[in-house]
């Protein structure tokens, strides 16, 4: 049986220790039974099958998804949708992440020049210094809405909550329940809004190594490979019509259901004041630069074919990697400390 992950023909002590939190990752599937888990059904895995893993945080369902020189991974959302609120939560790749996007976003499918989507991309950087959370929004193929936001914690230590809202007259993205940013809809002003093209939910992690940290200047380590990000407790919470309308877009637009409390509004303020640290005016579709192939949208890849978990076979793969790896370390530290992920 071919080996899940080859270990590396020759090792450095960095090399080492980044294929210890590989294994230090595969070695949390052996004891776990992973026919039932919520998230397993919830999801998809979309490409980079191989790099990616189900898991159990503690009592919590989890995925994580990998990035090496050759691929990243992603997984995407079984369902459809058409207005919802995803929650889903993150922790992100810890010490340099420089050239590294990590996603949750929704896209609409084909056609694409007239596509929706609402990005939330994750823009990795060398160690001690701030991920930027670059969003965007997209409305009937016109893009060019982004903002960028500086978050007020470190997302590496441990996982928080990301949530995109939905609705008939708003889109919000909240940041462990505190919203930092709001797209009105306005489509009587001439303005697109995604008012009828259900999106699936993606997540992701890939390079973009050439733009994404300090505007390219600082390239990936990829001796540090694999990267690893990590999301659990997807949930995603359909709209529910008021009593007597059969569904939220046929919600009157007189109706309050969906204006925004102070709460909301205060938020968005401190967010914009504090946060906030670039934004732009819309633009024409067309007007993002190609990705490289190692950074492909992963709405755009044919599906790959999804592993059964089963922990027989798991088990092999994490034997004869282990194999691998520890003969590959024989110059490393004499034990194998895969401490806590």
């Amino acid at each position: 049986m071919a080996p899940l992950l080859a270990a590396p023909a020759s090792s450095s002590p960095k090399l080492c220790r980044s294929w210890r939190v590989l294994l230090g990752l595969l070695a949390l599937l052996v004891a776990v039974d992973l026919s039932a888990a919520d998230m397993y059904s919830e999801i998809e895995l979309v490409w980079g099958a191989s790099r990616t893993f189900f898991f159990m945080d503690g009592d919590s369902e989890a995925v994580a998804l990998s990035l090496d020189p050759w691929q990243g991974s992603c997984f995407r959302s079984r369902e459809k949708y058409l207005y919802v609120q995803v929650d889903v939560e993150i922790k992100l790749i810890q010490g340099d992440s420089a050239g590294t996007v990590c996603t949750i976003y929704m896209i609409s499918e084909d056609p694409w020049e007239i596509h929706d989507e609402i990005d939330l991309e994750f823009l990795g950087n060398v160690t001690g210094q701030p991920y930027t959370l670059h969003t965007n929004i997209f409305a009937n193929g016109v893009g060019g809405r982004e903002q960028q936001f500086r978050l007020w914690f470190d997302p590496t230590a441990d996982y928080h909550t990301y949530s995109i809202v939905w609705n008939p007259k708003h889109i919000l993205i909240l940041v462990d329940g505190k919203a930092i940013r709001d797209f009105k809809n306005n489509e009587d002003q001439g303005v697109p809004f995604p008012t009828w093209q259900s999106m699936r939910t993606f997540g992701s992690l890939w390079s973009a190594e050439d733009w994404a940290t300090q505007g390219g200047r600082i390239k990936t380590d990829w001796s540090l490979a694999p990267f690893v990000g990590y999301y659990r407790n997807y949930n995603a919470t359909w709209c529910r019509p008021s009593p007597g309308v059969a569904w939220c877009g046929d919600e009157p637009k007189s109706s309050t259901r969906f204006d925004l409390d102070q709460k909301t509004l205060a938020d968005l303020q401190w967010a914009r004041a504090n946060q906030m640290i670039y934004t732009t005016a819309p633009t024409p579709s067309g007007s993002t630069p190609p990705l490289s192939p190692r950074s492909a949208r992963c709405n755009n890849e044919k599906k790959t074919t999804t592993h059964s978990h089963r922990s027989d076979w798991m088990i092999d793969h994490i034997v004869i990697t282990l194999h691998q790896f520890i003969s590959s370390c024989t110059a490393g530290p004499s034990g194998l400390n895969i401490g806590k992920i």
